[in-house]
This record gives structure tokens, sequence and C-alpha cells, in this order.
């Protein structure tokens, strides 16, 4: 037991809890401020209990969510990596249950303004933020989000996709009981959640690719590494309508030297083929570090 203790990184766990609790908090809040008061549904369970509290204000929003939450739990402990993951997410699906209820009466005046387009959108960023810290401390928000969760371990779905899936039941119900422009307003929230969420997640798309089919493949790989300092990976390759030879050049390069590799490329092979790709992120030299 005691070397168990010993081996846990507690810095490491102490920050994971950190960002779980700032993730209920600010999922809290955008329920609380942007979506409950406008009768827009979020994501999930959270959406669900909205719906309960609305037909039932006796309905404590924070209970409907532990509530829903635990024949999902009991499911997904099967699939998401042992009982760390289930012992996170119960930990968010408590804390913003709490949070939810306590916070309520005292924010419940709070507005930042009556026009609900402008509430779905910034419930939907801060839920959002709150949703990808949440991922990002190796947890899920319970509810569906469990279910997107799956679907991206088992048939490899992005979280953003899995959530749209999963949350399309909420929407139409919440269409049923607060009107469809009611529902429609929750589809601005969840396409917003879930691209801020993809965001907070992975990060901005800040790397591009380029691939370098060229006759002087020593003359490119030079310039690229003496005036960007990038490393440039070569091998062969083949022109099939052509029936000749060339070697392919491979680098990643961060977004604004786009326009300088290019010049390069130009200036050493006019004639060379170059496709410049989207990269999402990089680890390595010369860019992020491979760690947690």
């Amino acid at each position: 037991m005691m070397d168990r203790l010993r081996q846990v990184n507690w810095i490491d766990l102490v920050w994971r809890y950190f960002w779980l609790t700032m993730g209920a908090l600010i999922v809290a809040l955008s329920v609380i401020i942007f979506m409950a008061p406008f009768n827009i549904a979020p994501a999930g369970v959270s959406g669900l209990a909205v719906i309960l509290n609305h037909l039932d204000p006796r309905l404590p929003i924070g209970v409907m969510i532990i509530i829903g939450n635990i024949p999902i739990q009991v499911f997904g402990s099967r699939y998401l990596g042992g009982w760390r993951v289930v012992v996170r997410t119960l930990y968010f699906v408590v804390v913003n249950a709490i949070m939810i209820d306590s916070l309520t009466p005292i924010l419940s005046n709070v507005s930042v303004g009556n026009d609900i387009l402008l509430n779905a959108v910034f419930g939907g960023i801060l839920g959002g933020i709150g949703g990808g810290l949440v991922y990002r401390a190796g947890g899920t928000q319970g509810g569906t989000s469990t279910l997107g969760r799956i679907l991206q371990r088992q048939m490899g779905i992005p979280l953003s996709a899995s959530a749209l899936y999963t949350d399309t039941g909420i929407v139409l119900l919440a269409g049923l009981v607060f009107g469809w422009e009611g529902a429609l307003y929750a589809v601005v929230a969840l396409f917003v959640g879930a691209a801020t969420s993809d965001y907070v997640l992975e990060g901005p798309s800040i790397i591009r690719t380029a691939t370098i089919i060229t006759d002087k493949p020593q003359e490119v790989a030079d310039v690229v590494l003496e005036e960007l300092r990038r490393g440039v990976t070569s091998w062969q390759g083949k022109g099939m309508f052509t029936d000749q030879n060339h070697t392919v050049l491979f680098v990643t390069i961060s977004r604004p030297q786009v326009n300088e590799l290019q010049r390069l490329i130009h200036r050493v092979d006019p004639d060379a083929f170059v496709v410049i790709g989207q990269g999402h992120i990089a680890y390595g030299e010369g860019f992020k570090s491979i760690g947690p």
C-alpha cells in the first residue's frame, strides 16, 4: 500500500483535480447565467435536468444531474480505461451539481443581457471551455459526454462529433418542451460548445506540413535547414504518370513560415511540386515538448 502511495505523482494528481474543479465551476456558471434563465437546454444530462426543472421547479438541477448520471457511469466504467476516469468523472459530476444548486440562488438575478442568441453563444463558449478543461484533466462531463468518450475510444469518432450524435435526443426534447425556437438556440450552443471544447482540448492549429517533390533535394533541404531552422525528412518516390523517380521531402513548419518556405523553394527549384497541409499540433524539437 505504501509503495503504491509513493508511486503516485501527487503534483499531477493535484493539478488534475484543480482543473476538474475549475471545469465544474465554469460549466455551472454557463448553465446558471446563460442557459437556464432563457430555457436553453445545454448538452447532455445537464440539458435534461434543465428541462425537468422547467417542468417541475421542485426538482433541483444538480440533483437531477447526479441521478441521471448513475446508470451511465455504471455502463461507462467498462470502457473508459479503469476506475481513474470514472472517479474523475464522478468527481466532476458531483462538484458541478453542488455548484449549480448552491450558486443558483446567489446568481439567479445576474444577467449579461436579454439577447437569447448571445446568451446561447456565450453559454456554449463557457460550457465548452469548462468541458475542455475536464477532458484535459482526463475526465468527462458525465452523461452523454461519457457516451461520447466511449465512441471516441471504441470507434475513433472525434469528441465534437460524438457529442453531437449523443445530444440530438436532448435537443429534440428541448424543442418539445421549450418550443422549436428554443431548440434552435440549443443547437447553436451545442455547436459552439463542441468547437470550443476541441479548441481547449487540442489547442489551435498553428502548424503546417509541406510535402515537396523535387529533383534538387539536397539544395532544398539545405535552405530549409539553414534559413527556417526546420528538420527535413526525405524518401524516394516515383511519378506514375511520367515513370520518373523523384525525391520527396517532408517538413513541418509554423504557420507564419509558409510564405518564406514557398519563396525558398522557388529560388532553389522552381519546378518543384509542393503541397501545403494543415497540421494540428506537433511534438518534438522546435515545437511542443512531449509530455502531459
